[in-house]
């Protein structure tokens, strides 16, 4: 499994979707190592195309970044973050709901213990049929299924 700078993990070449986190920590500058992480692996998922992202991620991201944080304003105004999000349809494919996913979903949160948002996020890796789900929201190395959880933030074992 490759590298970024300080031994986090990042993406292993498998078709991979990424949670909302991963989106919005290279706007963040109050956790500079993660934003390093973050910004490193969806650069590299441009170029490799490795990368996918739920359409839930996508309104999840704008919803963050323009959310006013404790410590004063938010980390984009809704102008820049729409163009962000213009701009991640443009650079990564987009998967969309349809029944199947919203079922799975059910069924993950049931069977899996999971809150709705991260069952649904696991029902487009699920249903779409990547191997990874790269999220820090999850149980890391755990599979859910057929798909398996990376934290690219944790530390590499050993």
């Amino acid at each position: 499994m490759a590298t970024a700078a300080g031994g986090a993990r990042t993406c292993t070449g498998v078709a991979a979707l990424v949670d909302t986190n991963i989106l919005v920590y290279p706007f963040d500058p109050r956790y500079p190592d993660k934003q390093g992480v973050a910004t490193a692996l969806l650069r590299e998922g441009i170029e490799s195309g490795a990368l996918r992202l739920a359409h839930q991620s996508v309104v999840e991201f704008v919803a963050a970044v323009t959310r006013p944080l404790p410590a004063g304003g938010p980390l984009l105004d809704l102008a820049d973050a729409t163009e962000e999000a213009e701009e991640l349809l443009i650079q990564f494919d987009v998967l969309y709901p349809n029944e199947e996913v919203l079922r799975l979903a059910l069924l993950g949160a049931a069977a899996y213990k999971l809150s709705w948002f991260d069952a649904h996020l696991w029902a487009y890796a699920e249903h779409y049929g990547l191997g990874e789900l790269l999220s820090e929201d999850f149980q890391a190395d755990r599979t859910y299924g057929t798909v398996r959880v990376v934290n690219p933030f944790a530390a590499p074992e050993g």
